[in-house]
């Protein structure tokens, strides 16, 4: 049965918060995101089970102090990295140092001390060819700290006395003891297929060869993708699909479907459809938002929308999703240990591999602006606005270039290639934005 028919009218707003906190929040604890969701996600239990699988294909699994959404990857999304106390994306190091501290704890006891966890650690870095850990240095030491904070944060360590800070400034003067949560640790790390025997991360990606058989199966494959699409992409653009998912996110009952389950509309136009989200809990990435690099994009976004209502810019097709996910994947490929026992037990797993997307029926062409156009309006905006952006980015205006469009590639609000960005359509929606400058506070001096 559908969510229609088991939620009352009086209870579905409950129920949708429940769905938008699991689709925001894949690990929920007692901790994490707050002590109010583990509850309420335990309450609507099984009727999340049903229709999270019926209708996304995804899989929750929970237990006395966790719930976990496992959901089916269609491509590799690089716009949502763990990130740092500071705010950082993470880097390689300290994605190593995460899995590696999680396999640590994994042969830990209740209780363990910062300094005993990170020589665990860094016995297994040791033997990793480019990594280790030496906690002599100070970056080792952060990037550690970072990793031990994330899981912290997520409620597999409680620190029980002292300060990891502390440790990380000055190892031979401070201590930091945590307790461990072993359901919260076997939670976190849960790959839907064993590592070793993958040969790129593209095995990890959701793939129904071998396995759906039938033309109303794969058609119920279809319309699941279809759904998974607008819920975890910002745009979905038609020209980027290939003709069987664009009847699917064509079909009405597409939009009705997710309408009901997450309490959100639906928004179509010509060239797409999104999902907005008026509650701004569901997105990861708020827009517009506080802080220097949104304000740039943000006004970026006017500059270059004003240069495509021109009309005088050449056009070129977007790269299209195959071709994204091989390019994330050859970045992810490069850090794999394909030597020694791990290349021995790579082999090829049926219906591990992503079959390729076929092509789209209809290409679509996009205005195109050069990097030189682009480096002039950031440059034309710092002279315009720079009084109210943080000190810190004034100085490098390249760098805040570089995060703006970053950010609107992953609101998909651009598209990046060589030489410059595409101007794609939902652009246009920032085409008559205005900015009020409010200069930064200073501090009086005597």
């Amino acid at each position: 049965m559908s969510v229609a028919e088991q939620v009352s009218p009086l209870e579905l707003a409950d129920y949708q918060r429940a769905v938008r906190l699991l689709l925001a929040h894949p690990l929920i604890t007692e901790v994490h995101p707050n002590r109010a969701a583990l509850p309420l996600v335990r309450r609507w239990a099984a009727q999340l089970r049903t229709d999270l699988h019926e209708l996304l294909g995804y899989r929750l699994v929970t237990t006395a102090n966790t719930a976990r959404l496992l959901r089916a990857q269609d491509d590799l999304d690089l716009t949502r990295p763990a990130m740092t106390r500071t705010d950082r994306p993470f880097d390689r190091r300290r994605y190593a140092y995460l899995v590696l501290t999680l396999a640590a704890l994994g042969r830990s006891g209740t209780q363990i001390a910062l300094s005993e966890l990170a020589e665990a650690v860094a016995a297994d870095a040791t033997r990793i060819d480019g990594l280790g850990l030496d906690t002599e240095r100070k970056p080792d030491r952060d990037a550690f700290v970072d990793a031990v904070t994330w899981l912290t944060e997520r409620g597999a360590l409680a620190l029980a006395d002292g300060s990891a800070a502390d440790w990380a400034s000055s190892p031979d003067r401070a201590e930091a003891l945590y307790d461990i949560d072993r359901e919260v640790v076997f939670a976190i790390y849960r790959p839907s297929r064993v590592l070793q025997h993958l040969g790129s991360v593209t095995g990890l990606l959701e793939t129904d060869r071998g396995l759906v058989q039938g033309v109303h199966r794969i058609r119920e494959a279809a319309a699941r993708k279809a759904r998974r699409l607008v819920l975890e992409r910002p745009v979905v653009y038609y020209a980027d699909v290939s003709e069987s998912l664009r009847g699917q996110l064509r079909h009405p009952g597409l939009a009705e479907d997710l309408e009901r389950l997450i309490g959100q509309a639906v928004e179509r136009r010509a060239e797409g459809l999104a999902l907005i989200d008026t509650s701004g809990r569901l997105s990861d990435i708020r827009f517009p938002s506080g802080g220097t690099p949104s304000q740039a994009a943000l006004l970026l976004s006017t500059r270059i929308a004003a240069q495509v209502a021109k009309g005088t810019l050449p056009t070129m097709p977007a790269p299209t999703a195959a071709e994204r996910t091989e390019a994330s994947a050859a970045r992810i490929d490069a850090g794999l240990p394909l030597r020694g026992v791990v290349a021995e037990l790579t082999v090829a797993e049926p219906g591990t591999e992503p079959e390729p997307e076929p092509e789209p029926a209809e290409s679509a062409l996009y205005p195109f602006l050069t990097d030189a156009w682009l480096k002039g309006a950031m440059k034309d905006l710092m002279s315009t606005y720079g009084s109210a952006f943080a000190v810190a980015w004034r100085g490098d205006p390249d760098r805040l270039l570089r995060e703006a469009l970053r950010l609107l590639s992953a609101l998909g609000l651009v598209a990046r290639v060589e030489g410059g960005v595409l101007a794609l359509p939902l652009l246009a929606r920032y085409r008559a934005t205005t900015a009020e400058i409010k200069p930064r506070p200073t501090k009086e001096t005597s």
